[in-house]
């Protein structure tokens, strides 16, 4: 039963990876905006992708590693945990702005 846990968890950070990359081509497309706030709406969808990317990359480093180079596993898991909140904080900061712009148009 662990083992399955542990597959589908690593089957969803590839799978979200590879949206990450998506998400980061579609806004890098995106670089006309007819005012300062959908480039800051922007810019944080943009941080969201690439700090979760980040996180991806980490994670799947720390499967390759070995566990005998302890140094560099707890830089990655350092790594993982920054960019786990980051991203957390980023999707967080979003809805509030709308909210903020949506008070200030009002």
């Amino acid at each position: 039963m662990h083992l399955l846990h542990f597959i589908g968890h690593d089957l969803a950070v590839a799978v979200s990876c590879i949206a990450c990359i998506i998400g980061l081509v579609l806004l890098w497309n995106q670089n006309q905006h007819d005012n300062d706030l959908e480039a800051t709406e922007t810019i944080l969808l943009r941080m969201s992708f690439s700090y979760w990317l980040v996180y991806c990359i980490a994670f799947a480093i720390q499967k390759i590693v070995s566990p005998e180079l302890e140094s560099l596993l707890m830089i990655l898991k350092m790594t993982t945990v920054l960019s786990y909140f980051l991203t957390f904080s980023c999707v967080i900061i979003l809805p509030l702005h709308r909210f903020a712009v949506h008070n200030i148009e009002d």
